[in-house]
This record gives structure tokens, sequence and C-alpha cells, in this order.
């Protein structure tokens, strides 16, 4: 058996021949995915059994262009409707069976004579760009699923910055627990981004809900009273607790210097409200 690119498209030419069995074989391979595979076209439009033949030739002919492609649409699909992973590694490890099943079927019925430095080049091949797929398929699921979990966070996190519009040109930003760096980015972000976009003049920033703040997080927090100061907006900042305070002094960090300190929101209201 050489492995001449017209052997290997009489190969493929035989295994499309030869699709109904060769999905049969499949089924039987892979008894999980077989009891859900109309579950599987139906909630994520994934038609294994095409797919199935599309990765079949581009493993016999070696491409690898189209294999890495092919297995990260394949990843972001999986990842994008939660299917389960066990099912696709079942299906993959069911194709590597059934393609050698059906190649030895190939040489069989065609009596085609085994050379031994022809099969251990093709089994090396095939067996690679099966695991090729495998590998980039799940690095695309687990790039799609983790960037999915940043977004969701940030919108989390976004929504844990309210900015509340209290008059045209005054709003309040009550933050309640722990500030870490992350939370510090999207505050300033928000911060910056609501100024810009409602025009107000003074933003009432009340910490009596911080439960802890970290030294980086600290002076992180007076860098963005620089950026409220250089969009044309005047920070009060209310209920500072005592032992943020005290964090403060032994950093020698100033909020006075960038922001007005009232001791209540209360306080705050009374002041720019009348």
């Amino acid at each position: 058996m050489e492995n001449s690119n017209n052997d290997i498209q009489d190969m493929i030419h035989y295994v499309k021949g030869k699709r109904e069995v060769f999905q049969q074989k499949l089924l039987s391979e892979a008894v999980n995915v077989a009891e859900v595979i109309h579950d599987i076209l139906k909630q994520g439009n994934i038609n294994l059994l095409k797919n199935a033949e599309k990765l079949v030739v581009y493993i016999l002919e070696n491409n690898n262009q189209d294999i890495v492609a092919f297995a990260r649409q394949e990843g972001v699909a999986w990842a994008q409707h939660s299917l389960t992973l066990a099912f696709k590694l079942e299906w993959i490890q069911a194709i590597r069976r059934s393609l050698w099943k059906t190649i030895y079927e190939y040489q069989s019925e065609f009596n085609l004579p085994t050379i031994r430095e022809d099969f251990f080049e093709l089994e090396e091949r095939i067996n690679n760009n099966i695991d090729q797929f495998l590998n980039t398929f799940f690095l695309s699921y687990s790039d799609f699923k983790d960037e999915l979990i940043h977004r969701q966070r940030k919108n989390v996190e976004h929504l844990s910055v309210p900015i509340i519009p209290i008059s045209p040109t005054v709003a309040i930003l009550p933050l309640i627990g722990t500030i870490d760096s992350y939370r510090m980015e999207t505050i300033e972000e928000k911060v910056l981004t609501d100024i810009a976009k409602t025009r107000i003049h003074t933003l009432i920033m009340d910490l009596s809900g911080i439960t802890d703040m970290e030294v980086v997080v600290i002076d992180h927090f007076h860098k963005v009273l620089d950026g409220i100061n250089m969009m044309g907006c005047q920070a009060v900042i209310t209920g500072l607790r005592p032992e943020l305070v005290r964090e403060m002094i032994h950093l020698g960090i100033n909020f006075t210097q960038k922001a007005i300190t009232k001791g209540t929101l209360q306080q705050s209201l009374k002041d720019y409200l009348l």
C-alpha cells in the first residue's frame, strides 16, 4: 500500500461510497452519543455524522490547516451550546476506530498488499491528525468558556458599580464589600465613562460599605481621583472607616488632596442638593 495521492483519493472515495456502513460503525462504537445524536443536532445544529465524514477527509488528505480550523469551529460550537465534552471525546475516538476498520476493509476488498513502512507512515499520520483535532478542539472550547466567564464577571462587576444620578449635575456611587484590583479596574472604567456620558459636575463616592481594600487598591483609588478631576468633575468621598484611614496614613496617601471628604452620605446630600 503506497500512500500516493491517488491511493488516498481512492480511500476517500471508498469511505464515501460506504457512507451508511461507516455511519453504522460510528453509532455502534459511540453508544452514548448515538442515544443523544438527535438532541445534539436540535440543540446545537451540529450534524455529527456529516461532520465525521468531513473530518475523515481532512485526516486522510493530511490537511492540517482545515483540521485546525474545523477543530476551532467545533470547539466554539460545543462551548456555545454547553454540550457535554465526554460525548465529543467518545465520538472522536469512535471516528478513529471506525476509520481504521474501514481502511482494513478497503485493503481486504481490493486485495491490496500491506507494506510495513507504508502502514506505519499512514498510522502515524492518521493518529497525529486526530490528536491535533482533539487538542485544538479542547483549547478552542476552553478559550471560549474562559472569555464567556470573563464577560459575565465583567457584567456583574459593572452592576456592582451603580452610579446613581440624583440631579442633572450630581451623582452617587455607593461602594459595598471588598474592593480588589479587578473590581478597582471596573470602577475606574465605569466612573470615567459615566462622567463623560452624563456630564455630571460632582460624584459622591460613599465608602461606608467597604469591608476591605488592599494596599495596591488604595493607591489605584488615589489615581482614579486624579482621573475624575481631569474629567472636570469634583469627587466627594464620604464614610471613610477608621481602619481604612489608618492604612492610608501609614502609606502616606491623603485623599483630601484629590477630593472633598465628608463624614456621612447624608451630610453630602444636604450640602450638594440644597
